[in-house]
């Protein structure tokens, strides 16, 4: 390696360790510069250099080293090991590891203190190891993803440079350019720093990464806006050249760039913890309280009673790890890869599964406008001839059939813009619809030459019966496109075709053709021109005039030589021929999702880099927009706009200008008083704001995007949802989901998605901790009142990852009970995962009969045996004594140890089945919160599944060779497994009862207290 590469890594390395938080609140701020508004001789002094012979070699090195490469700085990357750790021991797996160390700790003290110690604590601890780890590799493979952010802005810089030095161009590695350096750009390269043009020849250059424009934007040595973005005399680096070449001089390099600020930037942004993760947070919190509490206060009991502080121990760890659910770690996990997978068939690929259920809480979604609400391709919108506006279909489904081709206006139209059009068609695409066909042109010519394709069937025959002759290219400053064209006729051969600005255009014109006849262009005509142009211009579409002249053949006859430069034919005085306007269209499904999400409660916000114009237009046409804004309402009261109170209009489209000027609270302002927003001309920064402000007013933000641009805001955001189709790769990075149809329409589905898991989650978890009090209190009873173990840490084991497990998982497939799209967002601080409710009703309601159900089993098997429950009560050291060999039960006989642990584990399996039993019914009532059973049915086919699954796995526990040994589960008589029947149905009838009275009285007491 060399020792300028070793500097050079370095210094790389050094600028990675110096970026602070205060870096990125300067990186937030708005480019702040005069470099474009000074003249080109202050500059040049300014940064010491020629403009013809650029800088010095040595002045250049010089530089370098000071100012480091022009390269972005590589954000420090977590290692892989920490993301794995991560997924181990984050979250909810902590709580499993803090019982399985609970469990060997408890074990210890067991081997240390007793002769023979059960292996139940070990068998125990060994499980929730084996559980944590499974889960935490599952987890970290369904996630794993690299954080390549830097790395996808590195591949757009470009890797050589023409500059001039000491009076000699030289190509030179992009890295090694230096403030000060003149350098050259022509068409096809990227620019390799910030410049300003010095020198400019029909330079267009495509700012879309940056600004979001997808229209081509001219530059050149003219200063015309405050704004650097938008001033046309300063290029960017890496951003394309279109057409022309340029000359220029470097005004930052590297992180100092406008692209190297939004990198750092978008690395530098902390990723936001997802709702679902600070719901799990909370949930682990309840549980470790509430299994600490219980813990410590029979810890006391046990004391009191006169236990051994070891044994007491012993009792307070079993509490607490009889309170840690084993299998939930496992079931929240997969039933969101379940969500994952279903969401990425229906065209929405999810890279963060925490990201499933983000969606569904979302609240306000910011949405970029191009490639997301539309369609990114410029299609033919209006075309105005014949004194009237005419609607084009800018639908896939354009055919072309509601246009005469017979009618001679629309036809001298329509050559023209079929003729004086540069764009063509790409080879080899015979079979593609004209609509879908790549084409080498700028978007506007595109979108004539598929309109004309599609109208004519076919333009090939067209452009080579009228073969082109000259043209003179369309340039900034005449700002039109003139083509001469063979026409022969009768009296003519050649005709000269022209397209640019309608004002321009209509200018060098003294004539019109209407209804097939050319008359004298008039003031009314001109008015009537106006008045067009503007309704046309105020839809928010591009406007472009077209006009003719056929030339005679006596003056222009078929052997004329025809020159451009300069032209020696007329360019005034010609027959205007129309308009035609065109304009991105919103995608076909985009005004019904939008639809959708309003009827959910979910507010769309518009933020993008165009014009305010075309914005609200779309917005408008979308729906984004519905009510009149500021500007509408004084237009029609026929008043300035500074006399309309803001809060009047529910809607209201801010300009990025007037955003940069507005303080915090008065960007929190409007989005408090305004229901319907578009953002304008935003930079970067500003999108990274706009989501910052809804943050601060406790909304659960997404972000839509698809450009450089957006890659700030897509990762502050909760949810950041890239383009699949025509997103860069650092969106895409950037964000947590990623369209892969690039349809806004596909939001919705997700959003659905995320509001049914969130649901189903809820039933699981409901599900889940209902068991729990069935498990906990046998220890509790063992304690208090010194009866045999009713059900051993084993058989815990068997129900919460064996007949559990599935059930639990399968009410992911469950169905949503009602439209889930047309109830609000759920409020983040108020509707919990886990709540008040939800733990009341697992425990102090249902758990509650499971229990008693529990224990009339085991009593009543006992009871069968002689010994009933009084017989019970404080025999628990005679029964557990090995050296008690007669132990008399109730009817006088006598019990050896091994008889009655035999009892023991045949009463307590069936405690074991007592908890599957009722769980059946517990699964069935989990499947709604608000429907009755029967309306909801039991076409969940999984779940139905898992019921006898569930009946299967406590089949083979009970009755298969060798569990007596391994799990002590003896085999129990049927009889006994209709012992809990009455509950079961006991359990369904309460919550129906329950259900009954939530849907008769919306929002009553029982709703109140019993909703979860």
């Amino acid at each position: 390696m060399s020792k300028k590469v070793k500097a050079r890594d370095e210094q790389k390395k050094q600028k990675s360790r110096k970026k602070t938080k205060k870096d990125i609140q300067s990186f937030k701020k708005e480019v702040e510069t005069d470099n474009h508004k000074i003249s080109v001789e202050e500059l040049l002094a300014r940064l010491g250099t020629d403009q013809h012979l650029g800088l010095s070699h040595s002045a250049a090195m010089l530089r370098l080293e000071t100012d480091g490469p022009n390269m972005l700085t590589p954000a420090p990357k977590t290692p892989e090991w920490i993301n794995f750790l991560k997924h181990m021991f984050g979250g909810f797996a902590i709580l499993l590891w803090s019982g399985s160390i609970l469990c060997f700790i408890a074990y210890i003290i067991q081997r240390t203190t007793q002769h023979q110690p059960a292996y139940d604590n070990l068998y125990l601890g060994g499980a929730l190891f084996f559980v944590v780890v499974v889960t935490g590799l599952f987890s970290y493979f369904q996630e794993h993803k690299s954080s390549a952010i830097m790395d996808s802005f590195k591949n757009l810089v470009p890797q050589y440079a023409t500059v001039i030095r000491e009076g000699e161009i030289n190509t030179i590695s992009a890295e090694d350019l230096v403030v000060g350096d003149i350098v050259e750009v022509k068409f096809g390269d990227r620019v390799p720093a910030d410049i300003r043009i010095l020198e400019s020849h029909s330079l267009k250059v495509d700012n879309s990464s940056l600004t979001g424009e997808s229209e081509p934007q001219v530059r050149s040595t003219e200063f015309t806006h405050d704004n650097p973005l938008e001033t046309k005399n300063l290029a960017f680096f890496s951003t394309n050249v279109l057409e022309g070449t340029c000359r220029g001089v470097v005004i930052a390099t590297g992180d100092r760039t406008v692209m190297g600020r939004i990198a750092n930037l978008t690395a530098g942004l902390d990723q936001v913890q997802s709702p679902i993760a600070r719901e799990i947070e909370h949930f682990i919190r309840i549980i470790t309280v509430f299994a600490v509490i219980l813990g410590c206060t029979f810890f006391v009991i046990a004391m009191i009673l006169g236990y051994t502080f070891l044994d007491a121990a012993i009792f307070l760890i079993g509490i607490i790890v009889a309170n840690v659910p084993e299998g939930l770690l496992a079931t929240v996990t997969v039933c969101l890869t379940l969500t994952a997978k279903r969401m990425a068939c229906r065209n929405c690929l999810v890279k963060n599964l925490e990201a499933v259920e983000t969606l569904g809480s979302t609240s306000t979604i910011c949405s970029d406008k191009t490639g997301t609400l539309t369609q990114n391709r410029m299609t033919v919108a209006h075309l105005w001839y014949d004194q009237s506006i005419v609607e084009s279909n800018t639908t896939e489904s354009f055919k072309g059939s509601e246009f005469n081709k017979d009618d001679r206006s629309f036809n001298a139209l329509l050559l023209c813009a079929a003729l004086c059009n540069s764009a063509e068609f790409k080879g080899g695409q015979e079979e593609v619809h004209p609509l879908k066909k790549d084409v080498n042109g700028n978007a506007s010519e595109a979108a004539l030459l598929k309109f004309a394709e599609i109208v004519y069937g076919g333009i090939g025959p067209v452009r080579r019966t009228h073969y082109k002759v000259t043209e003179i290219p369309f340039n900034s400053t005449d700002k039109y496109q003139v083509s001469v064209h063979s026409f022969n006729t009768s009296d003519s051969s050649f005709i000269v075709e022209m397209k640019g600005a309608p004002e321009r255009i209509l200018d060098r014109c003294n004539m019109i053709i209407i209804n097939g006849d050319t008359t004298l262009l008039t003031t009314s005509l001109k008015e009537q021109f106006e008045e067009a142009y503007m309704d046309m211009g105020g839809m928010g579409e591009r406007v472009l005039g077209f006009a003719d002249l056929i030339l005679p053949k006596d003056q222009y006859p078929q052997s004329y030589e025809f020159s451009s430069e300069p032209p020696n034919f007329p360019l005034t005085n010609l027959r205007f021929l129309g308009l035609i306007s065109m304009i991105d269209p919103p995608r076909a499904a985009v005004p019904d999702a939008v639809a959708k999400c309003r009827t959910a409660g979910v507010r769309v916000i518009m933020v993008t880099g165009d014009h305010p114009i075309t914005a609200k237009a779309i917005a408008r046409s979308v729906g984004i927009i519905t009510n009149p804004t500021v500007e509408d309402i004084a237009k029609t009261r026929g008043i300035p706009t500074n006399e309309v109170d803001p809060r009047q209009a529910s809607s209201i489209v801010v300009h990025g200008g007037e955003l940069r000027d507005m303080k915090a609270e008065d960007l929190d302002a409007v989005i408090c008083y305004h229901n319907e927003i578009v953002f304008a001309r935003t930079s970067p920064q500003q999108k990274l704001i706009i989501v910052e402000a809804c943050q601060r007013r406790g909304e659960i933000v997404a972000v839509t995007g698809d450009g450089v641009n957006d890659s700030p805001a897509l990762k502050r955001a909760d949810i950041g949802v890239a383009m699949g189709i025509a997103g860069s790769d650092v969106s895409k990075q950037a964000a947590d989901m990623i369209l892969l149809d690039d349809n806004f329409a596909s939001i919705v589905v997700a959003i659905e998605e995320g509001r049914l898991i969130f649901d189903n989650l809820k039933k699981s978890i409901a599900y889940t901790l209902t068991s729990n009090l069935p498990e906990i209190t046998p220890f509790l009873f063992f304690m208090m009142f010194d009866i045999p173990l009713a059900l051993g840490t084993l058989a815990i084991l068997c129900i919460d990852i064996g007949t559990d497990m599935l059930p639990a998982i399968s009410l992911a497939y469950e169905k949503a009970e009602s439209d889930i799209m047309s109830r609000m967002p759920r409020d983040p601080y108020e509707d919990r995962l886990v709540n008040k409710k939800l733990i009341l009703m697992a425990y102090l309601q249902i758990g509650v009969i499971q229990t008693v159900a529990c224990f009339f089993t085991f009593f009543a098997i006992m009871a069968e045996h002689g010994f009933p429950p009084s017989k019970l009560i404080g025999i628990r050291h005679n029964w557990d004594s090995k050296d008690v060999e007669d132990l008399e039960d109730g009817y006088g006989q006598e019990w050896t140890y091994r008889e009655r642990k035999e009892l023991e584990y045949t009463a307590s399996t069936g405690f074991f089945v007592s908890i599957v039993v009722t769980q059946w019914c517990d699964l069935i009532i989990c499947k709604t919160r608000r429907n009755s059973i029967i309306h909801q049915g039991m076409r969940n086919h999984v779940l139905n599944f898992a019921l006898f699954l569930e009946t299967v796995i406590a089949c083979v526990i009970c009755y298969c060779p060798g569990m007596k040994t391994a799990l002590r589960m003896y085999p129990v008589r049927f009889i006994w497994w209709t012992y809990t029947l009455p509950f079961g149905l006991l359990i369904i009838l309460f919550d129906e009862g329950r259900r009954y009275f939530i849907r008769r009285s919306p929002g009553g007491w029982v709703e109140q207290e019993t909703y979860y």
